[in-house]
């Protein structure tokens, strides 16, 4: 043991060399080297990088995926000497194309890498430098919860609970994984947030034109039965790769269906790799220009529906204008043939110019939408996440209904595929005292003028006005603090000034960057080394029934464990546990929703199987009000489908707006979907940033999850997608280093020089690991695409527009 912890190993050569690939010295203590078959230096009794063979009996366990990917995937754990020697899934060498395999992804299957990584975090540490320098020390838990504990009584004492937060994060799903919201919520609760990261947009503005219940998509099985299929901005093989989500959905209905694909994107995406002929490639942001081009074809050819518009739909037509709007032209029609808002008819030529896509093609692409039945119709969450993204989505919404599309078989109302699963409960967080809640997109403006936020200029709701900024965070699981939120850069200097939040309590499993702005850490369990419950699924529907794979190691807790640590020293523990283990409440939750759902086996059933699948009917959106509008009205103002949504004026009446938010010459928002050029895009570019850039996901990462995996590092470099045209007038070839810059930031990273991307714009895809030197130069090494990205959210959902930026690059 001694000599395997005195020779000298390079990090790099260990990792590689490991048979558990990055099971470091600092994961398992002294010895763990020639445990792990990872042989000292200079050794010749190495003949391969196998780990021995252990004579003790192998114990197999399930597990599941928490990362934030519709898959959750399964995961079986094979343990020997309570280490887990190697990772599987549920498979099967004799299933068949239409036998559900809920298999975990490649990046599942390195969880092993991940769990023994060496940036693993194995105890409690206080920070010793200043924050983002990541210098740290060991700490005893009982330090750590006193001094967590004693700071976040001062903050309540002398700001009140609304300088509490909890930030957005993704790193953990289960049934038991929000212990911190419950605790605090015992202790006078904390300031609340609404949206996500991903979906803030058309989450937004889908209930204002379906209402909330019909604002679920058809499944992808249901696309089967259509003739014609348009997918917006989506690529289901790169975001929800594991084998019984949305990527299988999609392959089925590749082979399945009889119909014609086209897939419009600015990207040729791994989807539809191979089917060139099916790609419409756009430029970035301009998606509501091409459907307000296809609908003046649409009209000026009599091929728009105008029984289901006029029977199911508000605000298409003057005929369908709510009384007190008629005759101003403000009907969507009016908008669209160049008489409502601008005066500027929406021609195919003019949505040409704006898109990038030939007006011939435009056109085309309208007689096909305007003769061919049934139509599918769905949007990714990509087109969205921009600063136009609440009218882009509403106008790819709006597309189906102008030629009666939606209620139908083989048809959809323009959202996203439904998703079908087993309903599980969850650990109830209790009611929270504070009324106040902000958009998670805007907690770092609460962090440094909270005071200043109001209703009217940041969307704060619950309150008019904040009355203290952020002071105290517990950032459980999510590297949202930094690298994925935007503008990195400024985030940077908001968190690294301590006289604005005063205290920082991270929990993780490893050190990503927004760790490094913790005062305290607290080492995390994977939910595969503790009891744990999931239940996902798309057209299939399945849960994951899991036991900890080994015990506990080092001085890791799982959350629970720490949020009733917290609640025993503020007197609350017995109101928080209620006299239950986590594993009590996992079986209660279970029991809970069983009794809701019959179907559901016994809890010694779901615990023996592991696994439990479930096939669902192919689910056609908005079927019930097609039928019968009248007895199945939506929960809209006029119980139909809103075109124009007169409640988007009242609810933003009085509202501060900047440039750019609204259309040229209006002070209010848009209430019909239109074409709102982006603030950093193809109309706004500039001599110094000529060039448009746009995020994707990635295979390597979800997220940043996984984004520090060498071996996946490896097989995915980070790399910024470029056309030939760009390339070459910069001089920059395949592989190049190249420096991708705006007024935010400075990155580095590989040139891929590819015909797969419309010329003027680079795609940078999301999630890379932020690697800067702070209080240096501040250029990215690591290519972190939120280096280069802004803060100011959309206008009307007060959402994420990462993928609005403007960029120039240059050979590094």
């Amino acid at each position: 043991m001694s000599k395997a912890t005195d020779s000298t190993v390079s990090r790099r050569t260990f990792v590689k060399g490991s048979a558990l690939a990055g099971l470091g010295a600092t994961a398992v203590g002294g010895g763990a080297l020639s445990l792990f078959g990872c042989t000292p230096g200079g050794s010749k009794d190495a003949k391969s990088d196998a780990a021995p063979k252990s004579t003790a009996e192998e114990k197999v366990t399930w597990g599941h995926c928490a990362i934030n990917c519709p898959g959750r995937c399964s995961l079986k754990f094979h343990t020997q000497d309570d280490e887990v020697v190697w990772v599987e899934t549920y498979t099967s060498k004799d299933a068949g194309f239409d036998d559900p395999q809920p298999r975990a992804c490649l990046r599942g299957r390195t969880y092993r890498r991940w769990m023994n990584h060496p940036d693993r975090i194995n105890y409690p540490m206080k920070r010793v430098g200043k924050r983002g320098e990541n210098k740290y020390e060991q700490i005893s838990w009982e330090e750590a919860i006193e001094t967590a504990s004693t700071k976040l009584k001062e903050v309540i004492d002398k700001y009140g609970n609304e300088a509490v937060y909890v930030p957005y994060a993704t790193g953990v799903s289960a049934t038991t994984s929000r212990p911190f919201n419950r605790f605090l919520n015992l202790v006078g609760g904390y300031l609340g947030f609404y949206n996500s990261y991903s979906t803030a947009q058309i989450s937004c503005i889908t209930p204002y034109m379906y209402g909330a219940k019909g604002a679920g998509g058809s499944s992808f099985s249901a696309a089967e039965d259509a003739a014609l299929i348009l997918i917006f901005g989506s690529s289901p093989t790169e975001t929800r790769q594991g084998g019984l989500t949305t990527n299988y959905d999609w392959a089925h209905l590749r082979e399945r269906t009889n119909a014609k694909i086209y897939m419009i994107d600015p990207r040729m995406n791994d989807s539809i790799m191979g089917h060139s002929e099916q790609w419409l490639p756009i430029n970035p942001g301009t998606d509501a220009a091409l459907v307000a081009g296809i609908a003046h074809e649409l009209i000026a050819h009599d091929l728009v529906d105008l029984e289901f518009l006029h029977t199911y739909c508000v605000g298409y037509d003057e005929e369908t204008m709510p009384e007190a709007y008629q005759g101003q032209n403000l009907s969507y029609r009016s908008y669209i043939m160049g008489e409502g808002y601008d005066k500027v008819e929406k021609t195919a030529e003019w949505a040409a110019k704006i898109t990038g896509i030939s007006a011939d093609r435009i056109k085309s692409l309208a007689q096909e939408i305007g003769t061919t039945k049934p139509l599918y119709v769905n949007q990714g969450w990509g087109p969205q996440r921009r600063s136009n993204g609440e009218w882009t989505a509403w106008s790819i919404m709006a597309l189906p209904c102008l030629v009666g599309q939606v209620g139908l078989a083989g048809t959809n109302n323009g959202t996203r595929e439904a998703r079908n699963s087993p309903a599980l409960g969850s650990l109830s967080a209790g009611k929270n005292p504070v009324a106040a809640s902000i958009p998670c997109f805007l907690f770092t403006d609460a962090i440094d003028h909270g005071p200043d936020m109001t209703a009217k200029n940041a969307g704060v709701k619950g309150v008019e006005k904040l009355n203290t900024g952020i002071k105290y965070m517990i950032n459980y699981a999510g590297n949202c603090l930094t690298n994925q939120h935007s503008g990195i850069n400024q985030a940077h200097d908001v968190l690294a000034d301590e006289s604005k939040c005063e205290f920082i309590l991270g929990i993780d499993t490893v050190m990503c960057d927004s760790m490094k702005y913790a005062d305290i850490i607290l080492p995390d369990l994977f939910r595969f080394e503790q009891s744990s419950q999931i239940a996902t699924g798309s057209d299939w529907g399945y849960m994951i029934t899991g036991t900890a794979c080994t015990a506990p190691k080092f001085e890791r807790k799982t959350a629970y464990e720490m949020a009733s640590m917290f609640a025993e020293k503020f007197g609350v523990q017995d109101q928080f546990t209620e006299g239950k283990t986590e594993d009590d409440w996992i079986k209660s939750i279970y029991e809970t929703s069983r009794e809701k759902d019959d179907q559901l086996p016994t809890w010694d059933e779901a615990v023996e199987m592991g696994v439990y699948t479930r096939a669902y009917k192919p689910v056609v959106s908005m079927k019930k009000f097609r039928d019968d509008p009248v007895a199945n009205p939506l929960e809209t103002p006029s119980g139909k489908i809103e075109i124009f949504s007169a409640k988007i004026l009242e609810f933003t009446d009085g509202w501060e707006l900047k440039d750019g938010d609204t259309l040229p010459g209006m002070n209010t928002l848009p209430t019909i979907p239109v074409y709102i050029p982006e603030w950093y895009g193809v109309e706004n570019t500039t001599t110094e940033f000529p060039l448009t850039m746009t995020g994707f996901h990635y295979r390597g990462r979800i997220h940043s999850s996984w984004g520090n995996i060498e071996e996946l590092k490896e097989v995915n470099p980070q790399e910024a997608w470029i056309n030939p045209a760009d390339a070459t007038s910069r001089s920059i070839k395949q592989g190049d280093k190249v420096r991708v810059k705006n007024e935010f930031g400075e990155i580095e990273l590989l040139a891929k020089v590819t015909p797969r991307v419309v010329p003027g714009v680079v795609a940078v895809s999301q999630g890379a690991w932020h690697d800067a030197d702070m209080a240096g130069d501040r250029v990215d090494k690591g290519g972190s695409i939120n280096t280069l990205t802004t803060q100011r959210p959309s206008p009307l959902s007060k959402g994420n527009p990462q993928h609005t930026n403007i960029c120039q690059v240059s050979k590094a």
